[in-house]
């Protein structure tokens, strides 16, 4: 029996659980991998009944899980009852979020799962419980480190049919962009995903194109120095080691349909010079992949949605493509 993929709750008053029950609802029609939510299963049957949808639920461990999918969804208690409301996170928000991710990380490493899915977390939640890490990438990577002694570098992809995308800094300020890119934090974030679509998504010899950071990537210092100074040698020291890499392109013009067939990944590098052209092709259907980790990690790339949450309107086509994504790329494919 194939090992199940782990689902993680997320935000409890957000989405999350709505489209994770509906999802499963579609397992048949859609030919879905198997799934296990970890969440309180008292909350979990109290939002199928909110949004008026009928999901049978089966106690199970992650072994287990796969051969109970078909008939039921399968829920492994994170042992936090969760009182939040759809729309209205209580005190109990964060740490169900946080428990749920710490079991998946703990199930994929010790080889119950398959691979780590995650439903979208309200980092502003978060940080008023306490919590120190920018978001999901990064605090995922500490657990590994927590888990194994050795700290990875997680690297943010975007990815859809239309368009693949890596933001080589991430959740910053515009401001504190420049100080934070440097030559070897885009060398290293080339490295990894050129390793990962080779080792993970099967393309033998994947094609980079890395954007600059100015306009124009920097009309050759007149618009900043930094595309000469810190992009451009990246890119050399990327082809040197036999990476098909090229740039600094200016980033107005790489996202075409005719540009877009030239390259397997573009690198970015600041979040919104990576996430505004994948939301506008593939709003609905992008994936949010962390690679470098020692394990296949996807989820929906929207947010918690928190003015829909309990209606029954929330549209579960990101996480079905993160499922079947995660499913695809790890070792159960």
């Amino acid at each position: 029996m194939a090992r199940a993929l782990a689902l993680t709750l997320g935000e409890p008053a957000g989405i999350g659980p709505d489209i994770a029950l509906e999802t499963w609802r579609r397992r048949r029609d859609l030919d879905l991998p198997p799934f296990y939510i970890l969440a309180d299963p008292v909350f979990l049957r109290r939002r199928a009944d909110e949004i008026g949808i009928s999901v049978p639920l089966s106690a199970a461990e992650p072994a287990a899980a796969a051969a109970v999918f078909c008939d039921a969804l399968p829920v492994v208690d994170i042992g936090v009852a969760v009182t939040a409301s759809p729309g209205k996170p209580d005190d109990t928000s964060a740490p169900a979020a946080l428990a749920a991710i710490r079991r998946a990380v703990r199930d994929v490493l010790n080889g119950s799962a398959a691979a780590v899915v995650t439903n979208p977390v309200a980092k502003n939640i978060l940080y008023r419980s306490g919590f120190t890490d920018p978001g999901h990438t990064e605090y995922l990577a500490k657990l590994v480190g927590d888990e194994t002694g050795v700290l990875p570098h997680p690297v943010m992809l975007l990815w859809s049919p239309e368009l693949a995308v890596v933001p080589v800094t991430i959740h910053l300020p515009l401001k504190d962009v420049v100080a934070a890119l440097t030559t070897d934090l885009i060398v290293q974030t080339g490295r990894i995903v050129a390793h990962d679509m080779r080792t993970r998504f099967g393309i033998a010899q994947p094609r980079l194109a890395v954007a600059g950071l100015n306009p124009h990537a920097g009309e050759q210092g007149a618009l900043g120095k930094e595309d000469l100074a810190v992009v451009q040698p990246a890119v050399q020291r990327l082809v040197a080691e036999g990476i098909d890499a090229r740039g600094p392109l200016s980033a107005d013009s790489m996202f075409h349909r005719a540009a877009r067939a030239s390259y397997d990944v573009a690198l970015a590098m600041y979040h919104d010079q990576a996430l505004i052209p994948i939301k506008t092709l593939a709003f609905d259907h992008a994936v949010n992949v962390t690679l470098g980790l020692p394990f296949v990690r996807t989820s929906p790339d929207h947010g918690t949605a928190f003015d829909i949450a309990g209606t029954g309107r929330a549209d579960p086509s990101s996480l079905i493509a993160a499922l079947e994504l995660a499913a695809r790329i790890s070792e159960e494919r």
